[in-house]
């Protein structure tokens, strides 16, 4: 698309025009483009700032870096802060202490997944641990299942001892899904601690944490 006809289509009333131009913008140079995509991170339509977030995560500087740190702190929809945390997370090991506060301080649950899936495949142990025993602790149920899901990373790693630790908590956890999903993580774990819990949850009054128990066993 013309550069002029993006320009126009930035301006346009029409968010699918808007979009259109923002993802045209991919091949333009990094120096041209962030300053556009700025102008649009208080874009009254929330589709267009997720499309913003993710132009900034590909046309990476010090520029987009700080807007992508706005957009994940201060935008009001959930679905365009999950959208910056993950842009922010292609910056590397410079964005993991930045996504580290940010799940503490966001609670919602879609930011804390796009989080949680981002650490997981940056090189950052410690911070991943962190995060999992904050979700953890958290009031969300689906939240709570990718830790304990993320906490299978750490079996027969220096670890291993602190995310087992975790997982035994969660033997008697009140939610069925929940035994059930330490179950099937306690199954990765080759020590005598997980093994006893597995006997214990063979034992479970709900059948799918039972069966998640036998399926781990085959």
């Amino acid at each position: 698309m013309d550069f002029n006809l993006i320009q126009e289509y930035l301006s346009n009333s029409d968010s699918q025009k808007r979009m259109k131009a923002i993802t045209e913008l991919r091949n333009y140079e990094t120096d041209i483009v962030v300053p556009l995509l700025k102008e649009k991170i208080n874009d009254k339509e929330f589709l267009v700032r997720s499309f913003v977030a993710m132009g900034l995560g590909k046309k990476r500087n010090a520029e987009s870096f700080a807007a992508l740190l706005q957009m994940m702190k201060l935008d009001r929809d959930p679905n365009v802060r999950a959208e910056a945390a993950n842009s922010l997370s292609l910056f590397g090991t410079v964005s993991i202490p930045h996504l580290v506060l940010m799940f503490e301080q966001d609670d919602h649950w879609l930011v804390r997944r796009s989080i949680l899936a981002a650490l997981a495949e940056l090189d950052c142990p410690q911070e991943l641990l962190e995060v999992c025993i904050c979700g953890l602790h958290g009031e969300d149920q689906t939240v709570r299942e990718a830790c304990i899901d993320c906490l299978v990373r750490f079996a027969n790693t220096s670890k291993q001892e602190e995310a087992l630790a975790q997982l035994l908590a969660l033997v008697t956890d009140q939610w069925w899904r929940t035994r059930m999903r330490v179950a099937r993580a306690l199954a990765k774990f080759n020590t005598p601690q997980a093994q006893e819990a597995l006997n214990q949850l063979k034992q479970d009054e709900d059948h799918r944490v039972v069966g998640a128990v036998l399926e781990s066993l085959i």
